[in-house]
């Protein structure tokens, strides 16, 4: 970890000289200067006296930014095939998330599980074929081009009554396929 360079691109975030640091943290500008080209090492006690005056705490300064996966190709989705249908996680570890985009195929006949009820939402766009989307009592037709949307307060499930394959993206939050 390049300290010096953290210190300058808060010092700089927040519009401060060398002179105006070091004054705050009641040090030299040339302490300051030998700070941020990591010709010098300080304290502990220096250093918190500088992150305060950074406005920032020790454990944030020092905490490792980790890239965050943004894209998601083929290789990175896991698919599980069973009983005339098939589930393709679209992005991968979506269980630490607060959503969970699916991709499901069912063959004519096949369903998807039943899923209880729970305090989350579900979305859904048809991609082609048609089907039934059940909520508690109710059924609503789904097909090529619809998306639906509701609290997951009910069980629900969806099944291909049709001669075709129904294939939809499916997002549920709280994860739980």
């Amino acid at each position: 970890m390049d300290i010096g360079a953290k210190i300058k691109n808060l010092r700089l975030k927040y519009g401060l000289t060398q002179e105006e640091l070091a004054d705050r943290a009641e040090l030299s500008k040339g302490f300051i200067s030998q700070l941020e080209r990591n010709l010098t090492s300080p304290s502990i006690i220096t250093l918190i006296d500088i992150l305060e005056c950074l406005g920032t705490t020790p454990g944030e300064f020092f905490q490792e930014k980790q890239d965050e996966k943004i894209i998601f190709t083929e290789d990175d989705m896991f698919v599980k095939s069973d009983n005339g249908r098939e589930i393709t996680w679209l992005v991968p570890n979506a269980q630490k998330n607060v959503a969970e985009p699916i991709m499901l195929v069912l063959d004519p006949g096949a369903s998807s599980d039943i899923l209880d009820p729970n305090e989350g939402e579900e979305f859904g766009y048809v991609l082609s074929g048609h089907g039934l989307l059940h909520i508690g009592n109710d059924i609503f037709k789904i097909r090529k081009g619809v998306s639906f949307y509701y609290k997951a307060n009910e069980t629900h499930f969806i099944e291909n009554r049709g001669k075709k394959e129904l294939r939809l993206i499916w997002v549920s939050t709280p994860p739980s396929f």
